[in-house]
C-alpha cells in the first residue's frame, strides 16, 4: 500500500492538465507548428481536455486526434483533430482581434481557439450538419467559458450567409468541391482554409480570395473526416481481387470496369527507374505530381492480410498510388536495395503493360528531376464556367461549382517560390 500511495501522490504533477498543456503547446513551438505569439497565447489558455472528455487527460494533450464520433461500420464521422494541424491552419487563417470567422465542422476546442484570437469584439460561428456534434460543442464550449460562440446546426456546404460578411473561414472536413457560399460570404483578401481532396488526395490549402478567384498561399498534407450534407462525394471501389486488392477512384471511375477483371492474372511488367530515396523520406510531392500528369491517377489498395505475391517480385506493398489506361494498370513499389537505400520500381498489367510503365517511370524520373526538392504547385479555384482562356497553366480538375488548377513551377524559373508547404510530423 505505501508503494501505490507514493505513486499516486507524483502522478498528479507530472499529468496535470497544465503541465500537460505547457509541453504540448512547447512542442508545437518548438516544431514550428505554432509561429506568433497571439496563437500560443489562444493555445496556452484554451483547456483542450475539456473538450475531449472521451479521452484521458494525458491522451487530451497528446499531438494527435482525438476522435468523438463513429458511424456504423466504425469510421470516424467527427473528431478534436491534432494540435499540430489546428496550429496550422489557425495561423493560415491570420485572424486578429475584431475580426469574424466561421467554422465548418464543430467541436468545441477550435472554436475556442478562435475565440481567444478574434477576442470580445469578434464573433466566431461554428456550424455542423449534425445536432449531436452541436449540442456536444455547445455544452462543452459553455463548460469551458465560451458560450459568446455561435453555434449552428445545419448543412455547412450554405455557410450562414446572415452573420457574413466572413475575414475567414475555417473547413474542418474534407472538401471535393468548392461551393460559391464559401467564396461570397468570405471578404475580398480573406482566406479560406480548407483540405481539399485532390484526386484521392488530401491536402490542406489556404487560399486568398481574389475577386471570384481562389489562390493558394499556403498548402499542407493532411487527412480529415468526410464530408456530408450536399457535399459528400464518396470515391468509388473497384474491385481487382474481392476484398484484398482493389482501386479507389476520385470521380475518375472507369467507363469500362469490366476490362479489370482478372487483370492480375495477366503477365506482369517489371521497371527500375533508377530514382531513389533514404529511409522515411517523404515523397507526397510525388504523389500529387502523378495526380496531376494522369487522368487515370486511382489509389489501389491492399488488405493487410492479403497476398501481395502478385504484385511485385518482392511481394512489396504498393504505397498506394497507381495508374489506369483503357485496360490497363501500372502502379510503383520501393523496395529496399542496400543498406538505407531505396529505388522507386514500377509494375503493369494489361494489354499496354509496358507502355503505361514507361510512362509511369518517366514521370517519377521528371518529378525527380525537377520537383523533388522544389516548391509545392500553386493551386487556384475559379467558378464553374470559366473559359479555359481565363484559367492559369496547368492541369484543371472540373468540378460541379469549381474549376480548380494546380500549376507546378518551372524548374528554371528564379521567382520561383514556396507556398508556405510544411512536411507531415512523422
Amino acid at each position: 500500500m505505501e508503494v501505490v500511495q507514493e505513486e499516486t501522490a507524483e502522478v498528479p504533477d507530472q499529468e496535470h492538465p497544465e503541465v500537460l498543456r505547457a509541453r504540448l503547446v512547447d512542442g508545437l513551438v518548438s516544431g514550428g507548428w505554432i509561429r506568433t505569439a497571439d496563437v500560443e497565447a489562444a493555445f496556452r489558455a484554451v483547456p483542450r481536455h475539456l473538450f475531449a472528455p472521451e479521452a484521458s487527460v494525458k491522451a487530451a494533450y497528446a499531438d494527435d486526434v482525438v476522435r468523438t464520433k463513429f458511424d456504423s461500420d466504425g469510421t470516424a464521422v467527427s473528431s478534436v483533430s491534432a494540435p499540430w494541424l489546428q496550429a496550422t491552419m489557425i495561423e493560415q487563417a491570420r485572424l486578429a482581434a475584431g475580426m469574424r470567422c466561421l467554422e465548418l465542422g464543430s467541436g468545441g476546442y477550435n472554436a475556442s481557439l478562435l475565440a481567444e484570437l478574434v477576442g470580445p469584439t469578434g464573433e466566431v460561428t461554428t456550424i455542423d450538419i449534425d445536432p449531436d456534434i452541436t449540442d456536444r460543442a455547445t455544452r462543452l464550449l459553455a463548460a469551458a467559458g465560451y458560450d459568446q460562440v455561435r453555434v449552428l446546426t445545419r448543412d455547412g456546404w450554405y455557410g450562414a450567409a446572415e452573420h457574413a460578411p466572413f475575414d475567414a473561414i475555417i473547413v474542418t472536413a474534407q472538401a471535393v468541391d468548392l461551393p460559391p457560399a464559401w467564396v461570397d460570404q468570405l471578404v475580398d483578401g480573406g482566406r479560406l482554409i480548407v483540405p481539399l481532396r485532390l484526386r484521392g488526395l488530401g491536402r490542406g490549402v489556404a487560399f486568398e480570395r481574389h475577386g471570384t478567384q481562389l489562390v493558394s498561399r499556403e498548402t499542407q498534407m493532411c487527412g480529415f473526416v468526410r464530408m456530408q450534407g450536399a457535399g459528400a462525394h464518396p470515391m468509388r471501389r473497384l474491385a481487382l481481387r474481392g476484398d484484398d486488392i482493389g482501386l479507389r477512384f476520385d470521380g475518375n471511375y472507369p467507363a469500362e470496369p469490366e476490362l479489370f477483371d482478372r487483370i492480375l492474372d495477366s503477365p506482369r511488367v517489371d521497371i527500375w527507374t533508377g530514382v531513389r530515396l533514404g529511409p522515411r523520406v517523404p515523397f507526397d510531392t510525388l504523389k500529387l505530381w502523378l495526380a496531376t500528369m494522369f487522368d487515370g491517377y486511382c489509389g489501389i489498395d491492399v488488405a493487410k492480410d492479403a497476398a501481395t505475391e502478385s504484385l511485385a517480385p518482392e511481394g512489396r506493398r504498393p504505397p498506394g498510388d497507381a495508374v489506369v489506361d483503357g485496360a490497363t494498370l501500372a502502379y510503383f513499389t520501393c523496395p529496399k536495395i542496400a543498406e538505407a537505400l531505396y529505388e522507386f520500381r514500377v509494375h503493369a498489367f494489361g494489354p499496354d503493360a509496358t507502355t503505361l510503365a514507361g510512362d509511369l517511370a518517366d514521370q517519377i524520373r521528371i518529378w525527380d528531376r525537377d520537383h523533388r526538392n522544389g516548391t509545392d504547385p500553386r493551386i487556384t479555384a475559379h467558378p464553374a464556367g470559366t473559359p479555359d482562356r481565363d484559367l492559369p497553366p496547368g492541369r484543371t480538375l472540373d468540378r460541379p461549382h469549381a474549376r480548380i488548377t494546380i500549376t507546378w513551377p518551372h524548374p528554371d524559373d528564379p521567382n520561383a517560390t514556396s507556398h508556405g508547404s510544411r512536411p507531415t510530423p512523422s
